[in-house]
């Protein structure tokens, strides 16, 4: 599970070029060292067949007749037999000779090529055997070895040996050139296999811009030609985002036309009552009211959960809450307040402006309410830039809050001091319309002393 949930943070691009370039690295690495093994046994081989002439040599001069010049026995056209301690030695002993004689070349200087049969190596062909052993200077060497049966004369174990650090050189070297080799190639294939992904999954990537684009309501359909197996997939989207806006529509007009067919009767009973002085009257006036007020708190929920479920709704925030802010500060001209604005130009909003001129608008009436001289409505991004939200802070310099009444004071319908205007229902709406946009509303104590509301809303 953790190293599932370690992988989920790499893109698909991340995951196909890593496992491209660990699968290349183990088959680079696997035919370097298969290379390397076949290229050392071609190489002892080839090694081999140098000796196995040498030793040929000495076979054929320890055959020659009794009658001809044995004085030559060991007379190999190589100098380094005649070299002390060169590496390059040739050994023939008398196996059926009780007192073991030993003739060797000079350059073996009276010691003995240890015998194979001894190390453990098994005949190759027939009485054959090649292997490694150690010279007297503990220099590593290939040795090759026969036995000869030559009849009444005797019968013979012939060995040859040379320096196995041109096996090591040689195959030291190859595999030099194997790794450069190699190490060009797996960066040759890791490139292509860049530029592979890069524009195997451009169509991926198109997709997923065309829907970021749409999320930032930056266009209303996902634009563009998409590969024959990945076109069925943007023409569901664009079919979803259709489906999706005509709801949004429809809901619009059933909202629009069920505030007419209440607010139209409400007015009329509103007017009858207006003329009349009674008892009645009055309470029909009152109650009238508080009709009025919760239909419009209920249908703008209706209208807000029907609009917070399009896609592409994204809104300035900056121009919104300038608009609000000359409105409030024309409303309060004899009060003298000043409404402060540090929100960045582009700071967008993933809401409708209707939804977010609701929200911040009932904050900043609660503010001016309140506050003594001055408003300040501030904005930032947080967030990671997969998932950010703005924050909106609207702080007075007001009475403030105690608190233990702030949870009170979010709740339907509640006032906790009547001598300021209004039905209760402005913080409420916010919230509602904040929960409605997966967002939140906080009440804490601002800078200056009074209410400071802090609205989360998801950012784009």
């Amino acid at each position: 599970m953790r190293a599932a949930g370690r992988l989920d943070r790499f893109s698909i691009g991340a995951r196909l070029l890593s496992a491209a370039l660990v699968c290349s690295a183990v088959i680079l690495l696997i035919s370097g060292l298969a290379l390397s093994a076949i290229y050392r046994r071609i190489t002892e081989r080839a090694f081999d067949e140098r000796l196995h002439i040498y030793l040929t040599e000495l076979v054929g001069d320890l055959a020659a007749p009794l009658d001809s010049d044995r004085g030559s026995l060991g007379s190999i056209a190589e100098p380094r037999f005649e070299q002390p301690l060169s590496g390059w030695y040739w050994q023939i002993t008398q196996l059926d000779n009780p007192k073991r004689e030993v003739r060797a070349s000079r350059s073996l200087v009276g010691s003995e090529l240890p015998i194979l049969t001894d190390l453990g190596v098994r005949a190759s062909i027939g009485e054959r055997r090649e292997g490694y052993g150690t010279g007297i200077d503990d220099r590593r060497l290939r040795i090759v070895e026969r036995r000869v049966d030559l009849g009444d004369e005797g019968r013979y174990l012939i060995a040859v040996a040379g320096d196995a650090s041109e096996i090591d050189r040689e195959i030291g070297d190859f595999n030099r050139a194997v790794a450069v080799t190699f190490l060009i190639l797996g960066a040759a294939l890791g490139l292509s296999t860049l530029v592979q992904v890069r524009f195997g999954l451009r169509p991926l990537s198109q997709l997923g811009a065309s829907v970021a684009a749409v999320r930032r309501g930056e266009a209303d359909h996902i634009a563009g030609r998409y590969p024959p197996d990945i076109a069925p997939l943007a023409g569901e989207l664009n079919l979803m985002l259709d489906t999706n806006r005509e709801i949004v529509e429809r809901a619009r007009t059933h909202v629009g036309n069920l505030a007419h067919a209440l607010k139209t009767p409400l007015s009329v009973l509103a007017n009858e009552a207006q003329g009349s002085r009674s008892q009645l009257a009055g309470q029909v006036r009152r109650q009238t009211e508080v009709m009025r007020d919760q239909v419009n708190y209920h249908l703008g929920r209706a209208r807000a959960a029907a609009l917070s479920t399009g896609l592409g709704a994204a809104t300035l925030a900056r121009p919104v809450v300038e608009g609000l802010a000359r409105v409030f500060a024309r409303l309060n001209t004899e009060r003298g307040l000043t409404l402060a604005i540090d929100i960045p130009d582009d700071l967008r909003v993933r809401c409708e402006e209707q939804d977010l001129q609701e929200m911040l608008g009932n904050l900043i009436d609660n503010a001016c309410k309140w506050t003594a001289s001055e408003v300040r409505i501030a904005a930032s991004l947080q967030g990671d830039p997969g998932l950010p939200y703005i924050v909106f802070t609207v702080d007075d310099d007001g009475p403030g809050l105690p608190e233990a009444k702030r949870e009170e004071v979010l709740r339907r319908g509640r006032r906790l001091d009547e001598s300021r205007p209004g039905s209760g229902l402005g913080l409420a709406i916010v919230v509602d319309l904040a929960s409605l946009h997966t967002g939140s509303l906080t009440l804490g104590t601002s800078p200056a002393g009074g209410l400071r509301a802090t609205l989360r809303l998801p950012g784009v």
